[in-house]
């Protein structure tokens, strides 16, 4: 279905309805040629030359100073961006992590680096993975055992992150490091550094996934050294960094706009008369409504530089419940239902059954969210 569906236009400025009509017209004139089942790939999809041309339109680092290459557009013009490029399904993992989260990392810790390249990423020619999740402990970063040891001139890094997305595209990683020994508190002695992914120090493996595609990556970081200027902040400031950065993680609409596909298909075979289906598809826009309010509300909260984190775990955990109760819908409403052999319908459904087991995992599994949830509800 090519009509969006993102039509109510109340929670942000009239000026964005221009905004969101150009990124229309820019869709329109760009993705013709990719199917329904790439669209289902949502913002995991990886192209090089989609991400410049984005670049070139200046729909990277929207919300960022000039001097760092950006456009000094606010967090609602870019909200309406990436809500428009997800429901369309475009192809924006190359450069999307460093767009939400390194990018506007490094400005606030390390300006030196930020200089050097901030201005990459805007054009959509700079790409970032993030080292956090390690063996045995996922989601409880404060449990990590990569260490960074100071030597002259530098730093040596050792040990493994998992769950690395998109690893193997990446030119850097921001790696977060234990740099003093874990005491009773787990969460000082951390520090995040840069980390050149071309250094002789890494290894990049894929981890597979049910459908084939290799998002997630083991990186396996051995004696990496990294120079003095690659500390982000100041050393033992990285729990703090880290927390700040996962507010930019788990709130946008990437966390609830992955299965949007399937949905988009389910209208187009839904019959008008069936009432069951539009009882059904009518909660999922009421879903899908709640979840905009919510996810716009901490794009405000994070423009106004007040603390997003608890906001943002309540998008994320919610979110990623509708993206996986949407896959279960459509095969639940149309189980009985017959389609051609090449049906599109039946492959972004199937895909999307698959596909959407990890939506829990990425950016913080369910547990994880809900420990933060309930403390931030004084339950913990």
């Amino acid at each position: 279905m090519a009509a969006p569906f993102f039509n109510n236009l109340e929670a942000l400025p009239e000026s964005t309805a221009i905004l969101r009509q150009e990124v229309r017209d820019f869709i329109a004139a760009e993705m013709p040629g990719i199917a329904e089942v790439e669209r289902a790939r949502n913002w995991t999809a990886v192209n090089p030359a989609f991400s410049r041309k984005l670049g070139a339109k200046g729909w990277i680092g929207m919300t960022w100073p000039k001097k760092y290459g950006g456009a000094e557009c606010s967090f609602l013009e870019r909200y309406v961006v990436m809500e428009e490029l997800l429901a369309a399904g475009a192809p924006v993992a190359a450069h999307w992590i460093a767009d939400r989260q390194s990018g506007p990392l490094l400005m606030r810790y390390a300006p030196h680096l930020a200089e050097k390249l901030t201005p990459g990423i805007a054009k959509g020619e700079t790409y970032f993975c993030i080292g956090m999740s390690e063996p045995d402990s996922g989601s409880d970063l404060a449990s990590i055992r990569t260490t960074a040891k100071q030597i002259d001139g530098g730093w040596l890094i050792n040990g493994t992150k998992l769950w690395t997305s998109f690893a193997q595209h990446a030119h850097y990683m921001i790696a977060l490091a234990r740099t003093e020994s874990m005491g009773k508190e787990r969460h000082k002695g951390l520090s995040q550094f840069l980390v050149d992914m071309k250094n002789p120090g890494i290894k990049v493996s894929p981890i597979r996934n049910i459908v084939g595609d290799d998002d997630f990556n083991t990186v396996i970081l051995d004696q990496c050294f990294v120079p003095d200027s690659c500390l982000i902040g100041e050393p033992g400031d990285g729990w703090a960094q880290v927390t700040s950065e996962l507010a930019f993680e788990r709130s946008g609409p990437e966390r609830y706009l992955s299965s949007t596909q399937v949905f988009l298909e389910m209208l187009d075979v839904a019959d008008p008369h069936e009432d069951r289906q539009a009882v059904e598809l009518g909660r999922l826009v009421t879903d899908y409504a709640c979840l905009r309010q919510m996810s716009l509300s901490v794009a405000g909260l994070l423009a106004r530089h007040e603390d997003a984190s608890f906001s943002a775990a309540l998008v994320k955990d919610q979110g990623a419940l509708l993206e996986q109760r949407i896959p279960e819908i459509a095969y639940t409403l149309f189980s009985d239902h017959t389609f051609a052999a090449d049906s599109v319908f039946d492959a972004v459904a199937e895909f999307s059954l698959q596909a959407s087991v990890s939506y829990s995992l990425r950016g913080g599994t369910r547990e994880i969210m809900r420990g933060i949830i309930a403390r931030g509800l004084g339950l913990r």
